[in-house]
């Protein structure tokens, strides 16, 4: 097989390397001003929260509000671990990262503990066996009330034993390391750390928050994330009597502004090649058979809980690290910021890009953030008024093109990959060099 002669790779490189040198170049120059600097940084931030949510909607199907609270979770983890490594507010710099990766690690050793010993199998057998002895009903619930009894003690046991070893290790290890090296290295080091462990929580949260919710569809799918996204809310505005430097509805204050241009460009960067990755592999053709009809997807072998789960949790996952960046962009975390309502932006950003399509869900963002800052030239008595005119726009670009600005189509390196077939025999009749869709229709084909 002989594949296109610029590689994919190259061609996503060089793209990258041009954006980011010439809007490096232009915020160095002053030919932006401070604030289009934000408004582009910002934009770039929401696009890579955007298509997290492209994931979950767009390619996967699953119609869930609540995107906002999985944005917040990053934003807060993220801010709580930079935080503390500045100020020192849990007792030692690394505190507040031991504790969200002894969390983390100890929640993924209970997960596959429980898959190891397979209680869902044997959930299932003992359910069969108790049906011959009470009604089925009283069987369900015998059997669904032991395996959340087992599956909490091995998480208390198991998950908290490993995240307490965990924790032990990150406070014993990270100090010495860490203070070996320069300020200005170690903090971009706690930094990136920090955005990984955000994004990790946000994925893990949205796992547990998927296990139970994901086989709901359409309309109640979307009532029960969006309950989540509001228990949320009310966490964060209540944070301060669990953790009193979130300070709850006051909002976050002391955050390190470390957000710059070539943190939000390579995350980005990263963020597109694995979104394209992903959904041109084998596993990103089964969430699109999963999306396009589950029956068949299913009469197929797919095992579409699965899948949805994993998109699901990907998108949240990308939301977390977008959260992580907003943190550290504007020093200053609030509630506000992640309500349910917050919810709807990125939902405008990839209709009216184009469902389904990553190029579309990066020029929806930057339409959407550019086009609301871009009307604040208006007169100061007509400022409220670019709340009205955008939604008009928006109104029209529905009526008139309701599968959004690109569709499902995609620019550049994000296109599918094509490979081109073998040539064909020297000796072979000219007709082989056609393709199906040039061929003329034949009498049996009418």
């Amino acid at each position: 097989m002989k594949i296109r002669s610029i590689p994919t790779w190259l061609r996503a490189v060089v793209f990258f390397l041009v954006v980011g040198v010439v809007i490096q170049l232009a915020f160095s120059r002053g030919w932006l001003t401070e604030y289009w600097q934000q408004i582009i940084m910002l934009s770039s931030i929401l696009a890579i929260s955007a298509l997290g949510l492209n994931m979950k909607y767009g390619y996967a199907g699953l119609f869930a509000i609540g995107h906002a609270a999985f944005y917040g979770i990053g934003a807060y983890s993220s801010a709580l671990v930079t935080k503390d490594w500045t100020t020192q507010w849990s007792g030692s710099p690394v505190g507040a990262l031991a504790g969200l990766v002894g969390i983390e690690v100890g929640f993924v050793a209970a997960v596959v503990t429980i898959s190891v010993l397979d209680i869902g199998h044997r959930r299932r057998a003992l359910r069969e066996r108790l049906e011959e002895i009470v009604s089925p009903f009283e069987a369900s619930v015998l059997t669904t009330t032991l395996t959340v009894l087992v599956a909490g003690a091995i998480l208390v046991v198991v998950g908290g034993g490993v995240g307490w070893l965990a924790r032990q290790a990150v406070l014993a290890a990270l100090p010495p390391l860490f203070g070996g090296l320069p300020a200005a290295v170690s903090e971009q080091l706690v930094f990136l750390i920090a955005l990984i462990a955000g994004s990790v929580l946000a994925a893990l949260i949205g796992f547990v928050v998927g296990l139970p919710l994901l086989n709901l569809t359409y309309d109640y799918l979307c009532i029960a994330t969006l309950g989540f996204g509001i228990i949320t809310y009310v966490f964060f505005n209540n944070a301060d009597q669990l953790i009193p430097t979130m300070k709850g509805a006051r909002g976050m204050v002391a955050i390190p502004r470390l957000t710059t241009w070539p943190w939000i460009l390579g995350i980005f960067a990263v963020a597109l090649v694995v979104m394209r990755n992903l959904i041109y592999s084998s596993t990103g053709r089964a969430i699109l058979a999963t999306r396009d009809d589950l029956t068949a997807a299913d009469t197929m072998g797919i095992n579409t809980y699965q899948y949805k789960i994993l998109a699901y949790s990907v998108g949240c996952a990308f939301a977390g690290l977008a959260g992580g960046l907003y943190a550290h962009l504007y020093a200053f975390l609030h509630p506000s910021n992640f309500t349910w309502l917050k919810s709807v932006d990125p939902f405008v950003m990839v209709v009216f890009g184009g469902v389904g399509s990553m190029t579309g869900t990066i020029l929806g963002a930057f339409s959407f953030v550019t086009l609301l800052e871009g009307l604040r030239v208006l007169p100061a008595e007509l400022i409220e008024w670019r709340y009205v005119i955008y939604p008009v726009i928006l109104l029209f670009v529905m009526l008139f093109r309701p599968q959004g600005i690109m569709g499902t189509n995609e620019w550049g390196f994000l296109k599918r990959p094509k490979v081109e077939g073998k040539k064909p025999a020297a000796g072979a009749a000219a007709t082989s060099e056609v393709t199906p869709s040039e061929q003329p229709a034949s009498a049996s084909d009418n």
